[in-house]
């Protein structure tokens, strides 16, 4: 007898990729630690490649049960708590930055001169920061602009079922990701500190590089939910991957506009 479905949950079945996943992230991991000392990148890109890897096949998978028709109501569900759960993680990831950045920006570390301590400042003595009102503030307008350009694909798909204005853009969206992942470049190429050897160059390039490797995932999320648009995989109630996509780059512009208030304007 065939066996009758009588519940709204997807039973998986047994599958690599949870197994593949961990073993990829952990190589990733400790290639990347030993990047860091010098022992060159080879261990940690084997590791990324089979993170991608891992996340195309995976993915794969995920677009394929909907297609069969096993994500109902209540899997949609589950996929939108997932993907906020993910966020949240996120934010508290980039909340361990800032934590860090504002340690030491409101309580400077001191030097100590034979009897007497002279306090510290922040920005350090010695330090060029950035004119926020220049670069940093163009890279602000691209990211709300892409933002726009994200909400407005969102809205021609829930709401007029229009796929040309949903492909128009998210390929604005992903155009000014690029730019913006184009200038941060060119402004680290010209920043008049360093990373190493300062604590201002630390915080620094910890939370806007962070930021910036978000950016990058995150325009590389826009231009898979493209693909998949000009494919018509998108319709007015089936639309997860691409929520997820939009509430992600929403979270990173939110973060930037928080980056840019405080490092940018306050911190320097």
């Amino acid at each position: 007898m065939a066996h009758v479905k009588n519940h709204d949950y997807h039973v998986l079945p047994p599958s690599i990729w949870p197994f593949l996943a961990s073993v990829s992230g952990f190589v990733m991991l400790f290639g990347a630690v030993l990047w860091m000392h010098g022992s060159g990148p080879w261990i940690f890109l084997i590791g990324a490649v089979g993170v991608a890897y891992v996340m195309v096949g995976w993915w794969g998978d995920v677009i394929r049960e909907s297609r069969a028709g096993d994500h109902t109501a209540v899997v949609d569900i589950g996929l939108r708590y997932g993907v906020i759960l993910f966020i949240i993680s996120e934010v508290m990831f980039f909340a361990a930055w800032f934590w860090n950045f504002f340690a030491h920006a409101l309580f400077p570390m001191g030097v100590i001169e034979g009897t007497e301590v002279i306090p510290g400042t922040w920005p350090p003595a010695g330090i060029e920061t950035f004119d926020p009102w220049h670069l940093p503030l163009i890279n602000t307008l691209i990211l709300l602009l892409s933002g726009c350009a994200v909400t407005w694909a969102h809205h021609a798909l829930v709401h007029e079922n229009n796929r040309k204005d949903v492909v128009t853009g998210l390929t604005i969206a992903v155009i000014l990701g690029l730019i913006f992942t184009v200038f941060q470049a060119y402004e680290y190429s010209h920043a008049a500190f360093g990373f190493s050897g300062n604590i201002y160059g630390a915080t620094f390039f910890m939370a806007t590089g962070f930021h910036g490797a978000h950016v990058i995932i995150g325009t590389i999320f826009l231009f898979v939910c493209l693909l998949r648009a000009r494919r018509g995989d998108f319709t007015q109630s089936k639309h997860v991957g691409f929520e997820a996509a939009a509430w992600y780059w929403h979270f990173v512009d939110v973060v930037w506009l928080f980056l840019f208030a405080s490092v940018y304007i306050w911190g320097g």
